[in-house]
């Protein structure tokens, strides 16, 4: 009996260790990101993510040409203060925080696509093992919206 019980001790405090080793945090998204386009699926521009006081801002620090036609170097889409200001510089995310019920989840930013000028609501979802940051950028609620996987720089 005495055996028995001890089992049971080992295997109830393995299964509660189990669903933290499922939520492991990916790590940090501070850093430098390289992004891809989610249609032509080239490396449009590399984003700095800084963290301060818990939010998360990202600036564009470079543009990749695209096609060999050099991007576009400033905001002509742009509203307000931004219009007609240089991309590169430019900070795209804003707001971005961890979300508590999710390691590796972050949420209630937001984030300017210089293409078209608007700023969409965004989160970003960080995946294997902190060398991927999904971008979700959308209207209203996140099912309406779209992904892009940016990779994490050396």
């Amino acid at each position: 009996m005495k055996r028995i019980a001890g089992r049971l001790v080992c295997l109830a405090t393995v299964a509660a260790a189990l669903p933290g080793l499922c939520m492991a945090d990916d790590g940090d998204p501070a850093g430098l990101w390289k992004s891809i386009d989610d249609q032509s699926g080239k490396p449009k521009a590399l984003i700095r993510i800084t963290e301060s006081s818990g939010e998360y801002r990202g600036r564009i620090e470079k543009l990749f040409p695209a096609d060999g036609v050099e991007p576009q170097a400033l905001c002509a889409k742009c509203e307000g203060a931004l219009k007609d200001q240089p991309i590169v510089g430019m900070t795209i995310i804003t707001g971005m925080k961890r979300d508590g019920s999710d390691a590796g989840l972050y949420g209630s930013g937001q984030i300017l696509d210089p293409a078209n000028g608007k700023t969409y609501r965004s989160r970003m979802t960080l995946a294997d093992g902190g060398k991927k940051l999904q971008v979700r950028g959308y209207i209203g609620t996140p099912l309406l919206g779209r992904t892009q996987v940016w990779l994490r720089e050396p």
